[in-house]
């Protein structure tokens, strides 16, 4: 029987007849007798592959990775050496194999995480879904079953990293009482700022009274002084005036003062001491 095989150019097809090799190649198209021949399929296109897995940190708290995986086959023959990839007429598989390559790749998945994820504490898991990412596809990379499977990883990335419901709401309660406190503390400290601040003001305040009031009590005292050397001058200035009427008699000059001068009695005998 004589059939028509036409594969996609994502498809690397292997022609089997009588157990030798006839043809191989991606994307062929070709006539075969099919009681006497065997096609193997193998998939070139890139493969995306969910995962979702349940590890404990290392203070024994269950987290929830799940993300996505992405990989090609680059050999193609070393692949159908290991797994059965041969279709049927109508192009379906003829066995489960091709299924077991996503499954193992889940596993060593979740095995990689696990060495990551164990000797981290659940907070620092919590944040470490980049970190993850990276050093799980750099670990898959460098496993063995890439390199016996002839594929290549291409991407390995975390969508989300989640505890336990009963460990997030404890999480968040947590992290609400923080907020609380940093709230109390910033009110705390605006309080105190201000209490701070009205201080100041008020030494600044006493402070420019007592500058005021010892500005006061300088002029008081430089007028205290100016008027004692006015005083002084005043003195000084009488004494030079009456100094030559210090030897009158007072009586000639009370007689004196009775004519025109006009010198009191009083400020007489106070010139001229001594004299009745």
């Amino acid at each position: 029987m004589i059939r028509f095989a036409k594969l996609d150019p994502t498809v690397y097809v292997i022609h089997y007849r009588n157990g030798r090799v006839i043809r191989e190649g991606a994307g062929l198209s070709f006539l075969y007798f099919a009681p006497a021949s065997t096609l193997v399929a193998v998939p070139l296109s890139t493969v995306d592959v969910p995962f979702a897995f349940q590890e404990l940190t290392a203070d024994f708290q269950t987290v929830t990775l799940q993300g996505q995986l992405s990989y090609r086959v680059t050999d193609p023959k070393r692949l159908a050496s290991l797994l059965n990839f041969a279709i049927g007429p109508d192009g379906q598989p003829l066995s489960d194999d091709p299924m077991k390559l996503p499954e193992r790749l889940m596993l060593a998945a979740q095995a990689t995480l696990r060495g990551l994820v164990a000797p981290l504490r659940l907070r620092s898991a919590l944040t470490a879904a980049e970190e993850l990412s990276q050093k799980g596809l750099a670990g898959l990379r460098d496993s063995q079953l890439a390199a016996t499977h002839g594929i290549e990883l291409l991407a390995f990335a975390l969508a989300s990293l989640r505890p336990t419901p009963e460990t997030a709401k404890a999480l968040e309660a947590e992290s609400r009482e923080a907020l609380l406190r940093e709230a109390d503390q910033a009110i705390y400290a605006r309080r105190t700022a201000a209490v701070e601040q009205e201080r100041r003001v008020k030494e600044t305040e006493l402070g420019t009274e007592i500058t005021l009031e010892q500005g006061r009590a300088a002029l008081v005292d430089q007028k205290i002084a100016n008027d004692r050397k006015e005083a002084d001058a005043r003195a000084y200035t009488l004494e030079r005036m009456f100094a030559p009427l210090k030897e009158a008699d007072w009586k000639l000059l009370a007689s004196l003062s009775v004519g025109g001068l006009n010198i009191a009695p009083d400020v007489l005998k106070a010139l001229v001491p001594g004299k009745k």
